[in-house]
């Protein structure tokens, strides 16, 4: 009996993320209120009460349904991270990018996220939630592209405080290109040239150089 009881209380819970992802991407985070999220759910105010404190926590409840970037690249690699972190990074992003060509769910969530999430006061949960993660990517990513250059795959004058947030925004950018137009292709074999281009770039650019940077200053 507690185990159906159980049962039942998950499936109430994901028949309200269900409804929130509906919701939230017709209308928007910050104007929807909780009794419309409910109502199509099939449940009452209070049943979401239940499950959710506030909106805020609905939203990060919605968004643990998707491996966002920084969280994929923070999962452990083992001894491949050793022995080639650029491959790494290289594999997880092509990873993340065909993950969300063929997941019309994940579609819907990050289109959420990065164009229906407007950053009003109400909405500081969820502000911080995404504050938090892309912190996380930025963080990670800056750890795999130091051992790459340590493991001697990037240049070892690479100005990687310039290097790690130019690559992080680029590939986040891709992301939010693709889901506004998704007819330029698909995201799977774009996302493999996109990625391979700007590690190219990181590698090759001397603009990117410690050096370029001390000469600059010096004139």
């Amino acid at each position: 009996m507690a185990k159906r009881r159980k049962e039942d209380a998950l499936e109430t819970r994901e028949r309200i993320l269900d409804a929130a992802i509906t919701v939230f991407h017709k209308h928007g985070v910050a104007r929807p209120s909780l009794t419309e999220i409910a109502e199509l759910a099939g449940v009452t105010r209070g049943a979401v009460y239940g499950h959710f404190r506030n909106k805020g926590d609905l939203f990060a409840a919605l968004t643990e349904r998707v491996k966002f970037p920084g969280e994929k690249l923070c999962e452990s690699a083992g001894e491949e991270l050793k022995k080639d972190p650029l491959g790494v990074l290289r594999t997880r992003w092509l990873w993340l990018f065909q993950e969300v060509a063929s997941n019309r769910q994940w579609q819907l969530i990050l289109e959420i996220v990065f164009h229906r999430c407007e950053l009003v006061t109400e909405s500081g949960e969820i502000h911080q939630r995404l504050i938090q993660g892309h912190a996380e990517g930025v963080e990670r990513m800056r750890e795999l592209i130091s051992m790459a250059v340590a493991k001697g795959q990037l240049p070892a004058d690479l100005d990687i405080d310039l290097a790690v947030p130019m690559l992080h925004g680029a590939l986040v950018g891709v992301l939010e290109e693709w889901l506004l137009q998704p007819q330029i292709g698909d995201l799977g074999e774009l996302g493999e040239r996109y990625i391979d281009a700007m590690i190219d770039m990181v590698r090759v650019s001397p603009t990117l150089r410690r050096q370029q940077q001390k000469v600059a200053v010096m004139h």
